[in-house]
């Protein structure tokens, strides 16, 4: 339960961003000062565009080659298809259980908390999801789907994002979820302390820092120019309360698909209280086949960041393989 704090002011400004999230190509272009023969951009895509302001703010105008820029804007090449890049590339479909459970791996469970997120990233793998058919609102059948089941110890929150519910929401499902004796672990995985960075409040901090749960964050950072100090500040906020936070990275290309730039990246990372933990390959979702790289690239790269960093800095390069016990670890 949340104690003796005002979270009305606190929740009304990350709620604000949020919602005066661009979702216009138009506007877009306006606010980065490019001009049209500069962009290959859809105006109405199947996936909606939706970006906040503050992370519009850290990319470089009239460059429509910024690595955030390009990891956000619905290019053209998003209506092409192509073999082997589907709807469902992960295959959740043969793991949802009622309550939006995904129940993949051995002793954890990931809950699809809501469909809304506070990006629409182009290479997302949900790009496609059905979350209106899987119920995902309805907590109570996925407290029961978690308590039947006792062989979970760790509940993987997802989405979408999870932080987009509204903390009284999410201090009530916490307060729910440590109820079940078997479960010790609450992972929270969120694009927002990069996107808005707003969200991580003082109440937000106070349900982490109090449940008998032990809790991991994990957050998504693709680019060095992604942090900025605002998302400093958030991420010395869930430290200071003794959480611990994590990285995963997708390897796209265009963006990060350079040693140089992936080296910067886990050193700013560590930096400001974070650890590397997975650069993904990608995973071929129809609609961003071009944000791939092969496999051999993805190897060739990884051991040159071997070679500049040390071990502690190094990611794992996984991929994530439908039905196999576990991810899949190439380095």
């Amino acid at each position: 339960m949340i104690h003796a704090l005002n979270i009305d002011s606190d929740e009304a400004i990350w709620q604000g961003i949020l919602r005066s999230s661009v979702r216009s190509v138009v506007e877009l272009k306006h606010l980065l000062e490019l001009q049209e023969s500069q962009i290959d951009w859809v105006e109405n895509p199947e996936f909606p565009l939706q970006i906040p302001r503050t992370f519009i703010q850290r990319m470089e105008k009239r460059n429509p080659l910024d690595p955030l820029l390009l990891q956000v804007a619905p290019s053209r090449a998003e209506l092409n298809s192509f073999k082997g890049y589907t709807t469902d590339p992960l295959i959740e479909r043969d793991f949802i259980q009622s309550g939006g459970v995904v129940k993949k791996y051995a002793n954890r469970a990931l809950v699809i908390a809501t469909g809304a997120c506070p990006v629409h990233c182009r290479y997302c793998f949900r790009r496609h999801f059905d979350y209106a058919a899987n119920q995902l609102a309805d907590f109570q059948k996925t407290l029961e789907t978690l308590a039947g089941d006792p062989s979970i110890v760790e509940v993987i929150l997802s989405g979408g994002d999870p932080l987009t519910l509204s903390t009284s929401k999410l201090d009530a499902f916490v307060q729910h979820l440590e109820k079940l004796a078997h479960i010790a672990i609450l992972r929270i995985h969120t694009r927002f302390p990069v996107m808005i960075p707003q969200r991580i409040t003082p109440a937000f901090v106070e349900i982490l820092s109090k449940t008998r749960l032990k809790v991991v964050v994990v957050v998504h950072i693709n680019h060095p120019n992604e942090i900025d100090d605002s998302v400093h500040r958030a991420i010395q906020q869930l430290r200071s309360a003794q959480i611990d936070v994590f990285n995963q990275s997708v390897l796209l290309k265009g963006v990060n698909d350079s040693v140089g730039i992936l080296s910067e990246l886990m050193f700013r990372v560590f930096e400001i209280g974070v650890v590397p933990y997975y650069l993904h390959v990608f995973d071929p979702v129809a609609g961003a086949h071009h944000y791939d790289t092969s496999e051999k690239t993805a190897l060739a790269l990884w051991k040159k960041l071997q070679a500049q960093l040390p071990g502690y800095l190094v990611p794992r390069l996984v991929r994530e393989v439908p039905h196999e016990a576990a991810k899949t670890i190439l380095c």
